[in-house]
């Protein structure tokens, strides 16, 4: 399925491994998307009921038929007190949040309106980026050689959420090229051939009525921060 792991398939849905540099969704200038690779290996072509950055990596679930697609939105789309869906991220983030865990609830403009948001976040590992001889080139400070792992849950699911918290706490995740620090990546780049958005969808739960819990396995570049 070019390059497309399926981790999990039933009668209602087919949940896959969205490698990162992929779109969800075709469109103008987009001449490959999950949607159309989705529909060239089954009929009818699988209903996307919700979204990955095309940066992000990781599990997405898409439904078999209109009546599951209609049922996953609505399990998707439940309020913070009605979490029916639990999304699980894992980031790799410059520097050190203050606390190893907390939430996030900075208010995100969506559309001209400023929209309440909550992203909760635990610290699985920190670490120092040093490679060869090269170590203090890579960093413009001591203190942007320090990097740090997040399990992140999401409370609520705005458009490049968990990309935009971090960066307003002063940890943006390294190889973000819209919302991170620039100087940074581009050092990472050169000494590390970072070329990736560190940031990977790689759990997703929905207990009530289908009874799924599928993860998706860390892409080999994250390697570089998990040893």
């Amino acid at each position: 399925m070019k390059n497309i792991e399926i981790l999990y398939e039933d009668d209602f849905s087919i949940i896959v491994n969205k490698p990162a540099g992929l779109a969800v969704q075709g469109g103008k200038d987009v001449k490959t998307s999950l949607d159309r690779l989705l529909a060239e290996i089954r009929t009818p072509a699988p209903l996307l009921v919700h979204r990955l950055d095309k940066d992000t990596s990781g599990v997405l679930l898409a439904a078999k038929n209109r009546e599951s697609a209609a049922s996953f939105s609505k399990i998707f789309e439940g309020g913070k007190t009605n979490r029916k869906a639990v999304k699980i991220y894992i980031a790799v983030c410059k520097g050190q949040p203050a606390q190893n865990e907390g939430v996030i609830k900075e208010e995100l403009q969506i559309r001209g309106d400023m929209k309440k948001s909550e992203t909760r976040f635990k610290v699985l590992k920190i670490g120092k980026i040093e490679q060869a001889d090269d170590a203090e080139a890579a960093c413009t400070a001591k203190a942007e050689c320090d990097y740090s792992v997040l399990e992140i849950e999401l409370g609520t699911g705005r458009m490049h959420q968990i990309r935009r918290h971090l960066a307003m706490t002063g940890n943006p995740i390294l190889g973000d090229d819209k919302y991170g620090d620039f100087a940074l990546n581009k050092k990472l780049h050169k000494t590390l051939k970072l070329k990736k958005l560190m940031l990977h969808a790689s759990r997703l739960i929905i207990k009530e009525k289908y009874n799924i819990d599928v993860c998706a396995p860390l892409p080999e570049y994250f390697s570089l921060f998990m040893g």
